[in-house]
Formats: C-alpha cells, sequence, structure tokens
C-alpha cells in the first residue's frame, strides 16, 4: 500500500500536541492573552477566505499546512491559496459564531460553528459547519498549522 504523505506528516504534529496538551499549565494572564490573540487572528483568517485575500492566508498559514475536510478530502496551504488567488468561490457570507479558544502551551484550539454562503465555479452553496482550527506559536507569532471540518450540518 502506498503510504499518503499527509498521513505520515501529521505524526509529529500529534506527539507534539499531545505532549504540549499534558505538560500545559493552568490557565494564566498570559493565556487569556493568548486567547484572545488567537481569537483575534482565526477571525482575520475566516475574512481573508471570504475575500479571497491570498496574502493574508499567507501570513497566517503554517508553510505545512494541513486542511481535512468532514468528506476527507486533504488541502495543503499551497491549494488554499491558489483556490483564493483563482476567485472562482465568491463569498456573501463566511464568518464564525460560538468560538472558542483553549490554550495548551504553545498550542491553541479554537473551535466554532462556521457559516458560510456565496458561488463557488456558477454554483450557489449555504452550509453550517462546524470545525478546529490548531495554532502553533513559532518564533514568529502564532501559525495555523492544522484544520478539521465536519460534514456539513442538516438545514432547519
Amino acid at each position: 500500500m502506498k503510504n499518503h504523505p499527509s498521513r505520515w506528516s501529521l505524526a509529529p504534529f500529534a506527539a507534539a500536541l499531545l505532549l504540549s496538551a499534558v505538560t500545559a499549565s493552568p490557565v494564566s494572564a498570559g493565556a487569556a492573552e493568548d486567547e484572545k490573540a488567537v481569537a483575534a487572528l482565526d477571525t482575520q483568517y475566516q475574512a481573508a477566505v471570504a475575500k479571497n485575500d491570498a496574502a493574508t492566508m499567507d501570513r497566517i498559514l503554517a508553510d505545512d499546512f494541513i486542511l481535512v475536510t468532514g468528506k476527507g478530502k486533504v488541502f495543503t496551504k499551497s491549494d488554499l491559496l491558489n483556490e483564493a488567488r483563482g476567485g472562482k468561490t465568491v463569498y456573501e457570507r463566511q464568518d464564525d459564531s460560538e468560538q472558542k479558544v483553549r490554550v495548551y502551551g504553545d498550542t491553541a484550539i479554537v473551535t466554532a460553528l462556521l457559516h458560510m454562503k456565496g458561488t463557488s465555479e456558477g454554483k450557489t452553496f449555504e452550509r453550517q459547519l462546524w470545525f478546529s482550527d490548531t495554532y502553533v506559536r513559532t518564533p514568529s507569532g502564532w501559525r495555523y498549522v492544522f484544520g478539521q471540518a465536519s460534514i456539513p450540518l442538516p438545514a432547519n
């Protein structure tokens, strides 16, 4: 069986996340500031996606970023940047609610409910889904390293 490259690239990340969670200290003033910073950064990222702002997305995404959708499709940083630059998707809405940030040392996890509405290659879409975004503190600041999205939620 041929190994999928992203399967192996996530193993060190998962180990680091587990170690960070196990060794994290209780919430401190610094952690509260980190929560605010990561929440703001994730909100900036969602706004950049809505505007197909590849420059801002590039600044926030780690070079080895991976997104896994609810249907199991895997996207890299370059996939998302190319999609934004292509402008095939036009968003009327791309915003989240119920955002919660948890900080574990140099790792932060954002969960939120995302509402998307727009057109993609001429087809309209509207959906809500849950996502988890993982950020890691680097020497140059927080970077978005991994995203996981649920399948679209049933319409109400």
